[in-house]
């Protein structure tokens, strides 16, 4: 791999420079960890030296010079030192000699790994230190002997001593970027920056090792790691040098904490030798530490766990695991955490029987959002006979993981087990749910509807009508059923009916708190899709935490909250939600579905804003993130293919916009807003103005004939934008919709349709208000045009608006941004900017050998091309115009 582009480390860099120059320290040494990039640091602070003013004597110290005087500086030194001359000698022989090299230039000392020099090498830095006219620039590793004459150097005041941090998550991204050519999705930067805990040197390795075993994949030009952790031969030996040499007795200390961890301490002593946890934590390797009411150990590095597990043989893996899980049920297994815990030991070292234990451990999983870990339990607990209770779990589990075709194949496993009408009616839930939004079978809302006399054969492969007559559902068991039903139909773009479920389901006091959930989050998604988000954000704060234990119900109700807001336009609440309880939960944990929902968020808040690059990097991750199977990834696209548009990538957007198309199901309707305005964007930026204004009619109508007013409004507010404003439909819209950025939206479209320069730059200050960046750089634009052409004295205000906006969102490329701006002729540009600074025409005249008159008239030029009505405006114009030529 290629040496890394060297990132972070600005101000440690400055430092360094500075104290080259004598403005702050005599020298300075950077202290730290191995492969913390001290040495890097160092190099890159003597590549920016002057030679012409520095002489940089490098000295390398290593284990290998160590034994011999001045090895570290042999480069520097002649290779015949003089003969029969004592210890002190030879040290002012060298001293005189890098003197008489440096000259005229001051002399710089770069000393790598300080702490390796030889006795005499080390002696010598500290002479020429304090000697004065040195500067000594140089590293050391912190935490092993260091020679007494290096201590010294800081000890005496004689250096500055800086430790160096571990890289940040944002130095560690902005790495990653470089070394893999692309960016790479941010839970993937997030989770390689904690693996290798900021170290430069082993993230590297890590990267190298992922590389060459696949686990880097790219996805629509972002690279994902997929998990995987391949331990090449490179990456095992630098985790190993860390770790040192390791007995037996401590090495079945960091087996077990690293099948184990965090493990109480106390269970650890019982399980192994007390002196060799000790000496384990002596020596770095683990970290002991409290936990709520209890001392827990966890392993120091995260690879240290990955080098142990992988050469753990499987015999004393399964020994350990059983061990463990008897020792923590010989003692009760009070903790909150100790079920799932032994249930994972049980079932690793392949002494898991009791499936009532497996299927409550895979139930706390779920709960959790831990979904591989319950994934396993609930195949352990279905193979052990856990029945449909498990099998029930396990497809919903399989349907979050985007395996919803052996989500329905365990389903079916058990149709024949089915006993009573409750079992029945959560069966058939359970399996048109897998078929829906798993499989993107419309038709499986078959399965539950309450209206139907028959039900077709769904999900299984016979496309024919007919099928079994339904089984009934008595009325304490149809809340279960309405709720799916209403969710549904909320897909399928049935508001109505979805409405009408919703809250039958409300009003029936037999409806369980998840199904009132359910409920709730499609009510919701209606009421702001109407145009009242703020009334759905508050029947969504109304839920009670309780019912939101399970993902697939967290899901509904968080998605139904991040469409409220973005409905409502309003990036900054999108944002506050993106860092709340559920958003880190879904980041954190294995919950990949809900991560990229959330990713999808974060791009729609970022092209609200204008931030259309990092709009479209979000979208490209989520797209990559999220399999081609789920609805999310039609949002995704079309994500891409609007941010793509907006920029005037049209290659890009109809690429985007392809894959959309191609994933679109029927289950997915209620995506039809924001695929369809992505689609009329693609077609502005092919330069197919027509049809984007004929798609965004239709789509306008289909929002009317809905109800969906808030959807309705955003439609409005792309015709506008493309100058094709309704101002009456508008007027009607804002006696019902009560959306954060609706009074914007209708003022704009108010503003377009009369002309009116005024109120154009009032909407402007308004969208800018609401951080909407790219619609008040429009507005600002439409403002300037008309402004300009009246002659107005608000003219070139409003062009600085326009400045101050583009500047917000610099990748923007629409239609209503492109208007001509004056372009004023190099002598016009000095007479104006001289005349705007208050210097006299007379005085221009004689400074630039014109004569009064001809100033007077480039000055007139000026005013009636920039629509200024005098010197009194002229220097807020002249700051609206780009850059001269």
């Amino acid at each position: 791999m290629p040496p890394w582009t060297f990132v972070g480390r600005e101000s440690e860099l400055h430092r360094l420079t500075t104290t080259v120059a004598g403005e702050t320290d005599r020298g300075v040494l950077f202290g730290g960890g191995a492969g913390v990039g001290k040495s890097r640091l160092l190099r890159e602070g003597v590549a920016r030296l002057d030679p012409e003013r520095h002489w940089v004597v490098t000295a390398n110290a290593t284990a290998a010079t160590t034994g011999f005087p001045l090895g570290a500086f042999a480069t520097a030194l002649p290779a015949e030192s003089p003969p029969r001359v004592t210890g002190a000698g030879l040290l002012r022989w060298a001293a005189d000699v890098l003197y008489r090299q440096a000259g005229s230039r001051s002399l710089v000392l770069a000393v790598d790994d300080a702490h390796l020099l030889d006795p005499l090498s080390a002696a010598l830095v500290h002479q020429l230190a304090r000697a004065g006219p040195a500067t000594l620039i140089g590293t050391l590793r912190t935490g092993v002997d260091v020679p007494e004459a290096v201590r010294a150097l800081w000890v005496d005041d004689l250096v500055t001593r800086i430790e160096l941090d571990p890289l940040t998550g944002a130095d560690t991204e902005r790495l990653l970027r470089a070394a893999c050519d692309g960016p790479v999705d941010t839970a993937s930067a997030a989770r390689l920056w904690e693996l290798s805990l900021g170290n430069a040197h082993l993230l590297r390795e890590l990267i190298q090792a992922a590389r060459d075993g696949s686990a880097l994949v790219r996805r629509y030009g972002i690279w994902h790691w997929t998990g995987a952790l391949p331990l090449s031969p490179t990456l095992a030996d630098a985790v190993d040098h860390r770790m040192g040499r390791i007995t037996a007795p401590v090495r079945e200390v960091l087996e077990l904490v690293a099948f184990a961890a965090p493990v109480g301490l106390s269970l650890l002593v019982k399980a192994t030798d007390g002196a060799a946890v000790e000496l384990a934590e002596e020596r770095g390797l683990i970290r002991v530490g409290p936990d709520d009411r209890r001392t827990v150990v966890t392993l120091a590095h995260p690879l240290f766990g990955a080098v142990v597990r992988q050469r753990c043989p499987l015999t004393r893996v399964r020994r350990l695991l059983a061990d463990l899980a008897h020792l923590i049920e010989s003692t009760g297994a009070r903790r909150h955490d100790d079920l799932l815990r032994v249930a994972l030991w049980r079932l690793d070292s392949d002494t898991a029987r009791d499936p009532g234990q497996l299927l409550r451990a895979c139930r706390q999983a779920f709960g959790r959002f831990e979904i591989a870990q319950a994934t396993r339990l609930g195949r352990a607990a279905v193979a052990a006979g856990g029945g449909f209770d498990a099998a029930e779990l396990l497809a919903a589990l399989l349907a979050l993981d985007d395996r919803a075709a052996e989500a329905v194949r365990v389903l079916d496993a058990v149709a024949d087990e089915l006993t009573g009408d409750r079992q029945r009616t959560r069966w058939r839930c359970a399996r048109a749910a897998a078929a829906f939004w798993g499989l993107g079978d419309a038709r499986a809302v078959e399965l539950l509807s309450t209206t139907s006399a028959r039900r077709s054969t769904v999900a299984a492969g016979d496309p024919t009508d007919g099928g079994e007559p339904f089984e009934p559902v008595s009325p304490r068991n149809l809340a279960p059923v309405k709720a799916v039903e209403a969710s549904m139909r909320l897909h399928l773009g049935e508001p109505a009916q979805a409405g009408r479920l919703a809250r039958e389901v409300l009003a029936d006091s037999a409806a369980g708190p998840e199904h009132r959930a359910v409920a709730t989050a499609t009510l919701a998604h209606m009421e702001a899709a109407s145009g009242d988000p703020a009334s759905a954000r508050a029947r969504l704060d109304a839920l009670g935490q309780g019912c939101l234990t399970a993902p697939h119900v967290r899901l509904a109700v968080e998605a139904a909250r991040g469409a409220a807001l973005v409905i409502d336009g309003s990036p900054g609440a999108v944002d506050d939600f993106l860092s709340a309880g559920f958003a880190r939960v879904a980041r954190e944990r294995d919950f990949r579905l809900g991560g990229g929902l959330l990713t999808v968020l974060q791009a729609q808040a970022a092209r609200l804003r204008g931030d259309l690059a990092v709009a479209s990097r979000l979208a490209s991750q989520a797209a990559g993130e999220l399999s081609d199977g789920h609805g999310f990834a039609v949002l995704a696209h079309a994500e891409r293919a609007h941010a793509a548009a907006l920029m005037g990538d049209a290659d890009l957007a109809t690429e985007a916009m392809a894959d959309c198309d191609r994933l679109r199901r029927d289950t997915a309707r209620l995506l039809h807003p924001w695929v369809e305005q992505a689609r009329a964007w693609t077609h502005v930026a092919a330069g197919n103005r027509r049809e984007a204004l004929a798609t965004l009619d239709r789509l306008a109508a289909r929002m009317r004939a809905d109800g969906l007013a808030g959807h309705e409004t955003t439609v409005l507010l792309d015709l506008a934008r493309l100058g094709s404003p309704a101002p009456e439909r508008a007027r009607r819209l804002a006696a019902t919709v009560t959306a954060t950025a609706a009074p914007a939206v209708f003022r704009y479209v108010a503003a377009v349709a009369a002309g009116d320069g005024a109120a154009l730059r009032g909407a402007a200050e308004a969208f800018a208000a609401l951080g909407l960046h790219l619609y008040a750089a429009e507005a600002a634009a439409g403002a300037v045009t008309v402004l300009r052409r009246l002659r107005a004295k608000e003219a070139p205000e409003a062009a600085l608006r326009l400045a101050g906006s583009l500047a917000r969102c610099p990748d923007a490329r629409t239609p209503a941004l492109e208007i001509e701006h004056p372009t004023l002729t190099h002598r016009e540009r000095q007479i104006a900017r001289l005349a705007a600074a208050g210097v006299a025409s007379k005085a221009i005249a004689e400074q630039l050998y014109l004569s009064a008159r001809t100033v007077d008239n480039h000055l007139m030029r000026v005013y009636a091309k920039l629509g200024v009505d005098g010197r009194h405006r002229l220097a807020a114009a002249l700051r609206a115009l780009p850059p001269e030529e």
